[in-house]
């Protein structure tokens, strides 16, 4: 099985993926990636999902858009340079006011799964300063997206 292969494996049932070069300065001193980078990695992922769903376009027309309510991350192997990962981004659940995501890290160098991390990104009125019902447009569009019904 060749590395590609391997990686689309590794990361079946994420619907949007991102790649993303490591880059020397992303290295500490200890000479692995910094676990700070992994966060702007998934990061990453949850801007494109949210462009590929349409969130973002709301901030410009309605001043309604994604805010960040939590997120986690579980390290599983170091990462180091020159690599390429790929995080793999989906929907686990959508409340009346959120989205669960579930994000995978793989690395290309390794063909393993190097973190597995968590968020809830809240749909957000910015003009009214508090949370705003998904709207209908987003979920169908996650639905989509998804190939699933929530």
């Amino acid at each position: 099985m060749d590395a590609l292969n391997t990686v689309e494996s590794l990361l079946a049932g994420f619907p949007v993926v991102v790649t993303v070069p490591v880059q020397w300065g992303d290295q500490d001193a200890f000479g692995h990636v910094n676990n700070t980078v992994y966060f702007r990695w998934m990061e990453s992922a949850r801007i494109a999902y949210g462009q590929r769903i349409g969130l973002h376009d709301l901030l410009a027309d309605r001043q309604i858009g994604p805010i960040l309510a939590s997120t986690a991350c579980d390290f599983r192997r170091p990462v180091n340079f020159p690599d390429t990962i790929h995080v793999g981004i989906r929907i686990n659940r959508i409340g009346r006011t959120s989205l669960a995501h579930d994000m995978r890290i793989v690395s290309q160098e390794q063909q393993a799964v190097v973190a597995e991390g968590t968020s809830t990104t809240v749909v957000f009125d910015y003009a009214a300063n508090r949370p705003h019902p998904v709207p209908a447009p987003i979920r169908q569009a996650i639905e989509a997206l998804e190939g699933r019904s929530f």
